[in-house]
């Protein structure tokens, strides 16, 4: 089957959002170390709504969950690329997804951030 590119904007946007959606469906429930994150993000959530966090927290602790699926969502990615490319183990390979685990790591240690500033002082 040859792909076709689809000439509509109107058309052609909503077969990207599809092709998005099925993406992130696929993501969610295939790579557990995003149905970690999404389990975390939803506890995250919960406790916003219980602690009644302000508008400002909201917006923080949103785009720290957005932020850490999203790169974990990109590591995934670089991982199965690498996989399929050089399915042996291989240093460079093994760098580059070092590499893209780094940038988990960074995000998710942001998230922490976010989190410990909006509810250390909510226990204390």
């Amino acid at each position: 089957m040859e792909f076709q590119r689809d000439k509509s904007f109107v058309t052609g946007r909503l077969k990207s959002f599809k092709f998005a959606f099925i993406g992130a469906w696929k993501l969610a429930t295939t790579e557990h170390s995003v149905m970690v994150q999404l389990s975390i993000g939803a506890v995250m959530t919960a406790m916003g709504f219980y602690f009644k966090i302000s508008m400002t927290e909201w917006m923080f602790q949103t785009f720290a969950i957005g932020l850490i699926v999203a790169i974990e969502g990109l590591n995934t990615a670089a991982e199965k690329i690498a996989d399929f490319i050089h399915p042996e183990y291989h240093e460079k390979i093994g760098f580059i997804k070092d590499i893209a685990a780094g940038a988990v790591m960074f995000a998710a240690l942001t998230g922490v951030a976010i989190g410990a500033m909006i509810y250390v002082p909510k226990f204390l």
